[in-house]
C-alpha cells in the first residue's frame, strides 16, 4: 500500500503486497537513491543458502538464524538491524516467515 503525497511517500511495510521471486522469496523495490536500492523482502520458513551482497536490513517480523562460517550464529527477530558484507556465504534457517526492509547497492546493469 503506497500513499503518494508530493515528494513524500509512505509504504505500510507489513501490509505491502510483494512480488513472487523465482527462488520462492517475495520482494518489492521501493526505490533507488543514488547507488542504493531500498525495498521489502520476505521468505517462508526453511533453509536457504546465499552469498550476500553488501546489505543493511531491519527485521519487521519473523525469526531466523543466520550461520556464517567462522562466526557465531546470528539469531534475528523483529527490530534487529543487521549488516551483511558482500561476498559472505550464509545459511539462513528461517523459523517463522521473515519480512525485512533492506538497503543494498543498486544493480549497475
Amino acid at each position: 500500500m503506497l500513499d503518494h503525497q508530493g515528494p513524500v511517500s509512505v509504504t505500510r511495510a507489513l501490509d505491502a503486497v510483494l512480488d513472487e521471486g523465482a527462488d520462492g522469496t517475495r520482494s518489492l523495490t521501493l526505490g533507488v537513491a543514488g547507488d542504493r536500492e531500498v525495498g521489502i523482502w520476505e521468505i517462508e520458513p526453511g533453509v536457504a543458502h546465499d552469498v550476500e551482497v553488501d546489505e543493511v536490513f531491519v527485521v519487521l517480523e519473523g525469526r531466523a538464524t543466520i550461520s556464517v562460517v567462522g562466526h557465531e550464529d546470528l539469531e534475528i527477530g523483529p527490530g534487529d538491524v543487521v549488516h551483511l558484507e558482500e561476498g559472505t556465504p550464509t545459511v539462513w534457517m528461517v523459523h517463522q516467515r521473515l519480512r525485512k526492509v533492506y538497503l543494498v547497492s543498486a544493480d549497475p546493469r
